[in-house]
């Protein structure tokens, strides 16, 4: 988007710890196997990955089941993977992008999108990254009155469920086109979000609600805990 519960939490077991995603900490657990032949992970690696869902609109109010988000995560020193499951009432998609699928103003169409800020010294500045259901994508580098092209390497795969009412986009992030130098001990900064619609009103949806008047997601202030895990890797 451009604009400078009572429900169980998920739960797994691995390697003998515990890992769980909380209301303000998203866990990505690190892949335990090789990639697929697209180079994306597989069934049984996302399957690990506890998820975060929300429903609710940007304010965290007016949920609605039926546009649930659900994002797991993985990592490897190499690359970030995001998985959006979005459940969808209509599906709108811009017709047209660059070569490689790039579209500005993808936001204006149906999207899920990810917000990541791994230098917690630099708190209005960050990084956002975009698909849609067909596909599109964008990435971008955003700073105090500046949002510059990242050029991150973004990889993305996305499958349609008509019958299901489904759409999911799972996303590879090469890591250095993110971060310096990444450490799997540090806390990152994050916040998922989903737009739906053609037309005003449409649907924005929030994991950590920005509470602003008007629809926007631009608010640091709000970004949850990203933290990475393994079997024996400590946390700062």
């Amino acid at each position: 988007m451009e604009a400078p519960g009572n429900a169980p939490k998920p739960f797994i077991r691995m390697f003998g710890h515990d890992i769980m995603s909380t209301e303000r900490t998203a866990v990505a657990v690190r892949m335990p196997a090789l990639p697929d032949a697209y180079g994306f992970p597989t069934p049984s690696s996302w399957a690990l990955a506890a998820p975060v869902r929300f429903n609710s609109d940007w304010r965290g109010e007016n949920a609605d089941p039926e546009r649930e988000t659900e994002v797991r995560l993985l990592w490897t020193p190499q690359s970030l993977y995001l998985r959006f499951r979005a459940k969808y009432r209509v599906i709108t998609a811009f017709s047209d992008a660059g070569p490689d699928g790039r579209r500005d103003q993808l936001w204006d169409r149906d999207v899920v999108e990810v917000f990541v800020q791994p230098d917690p010294s630099q708190p209005r500045r960050y990084k956002e990254f975009e698909v849609s259901p067909n596909g599109w994508w964008i990435d971008l580098d955003i700073a105090p009155g500046e949002k510059h092209d990242l050029k991150s390497g973004l990889q993305r795969r996305v499958i349609l469920n008509e019958l299901a009412k489904t759409w999911v986009a799972e996303i590879a992030l090469p890591m250095k086109g993110v971060v310096d130098r990444f450490d799997p001990a540090a806390t990152w900064r994050v916040n998922f979000y989903r737009v739906e619609g053609a037309a005003e009103p449409r649907f924005y949806s929030a994991w950590q609600p920005t509470r602003t008047p008007a629809p926007n997601f631009h608010v640091p202030e709000a970004f949850g805990e990203l933290v990475f895990r393994s079997s024996d890797l400590p946390r700062k």
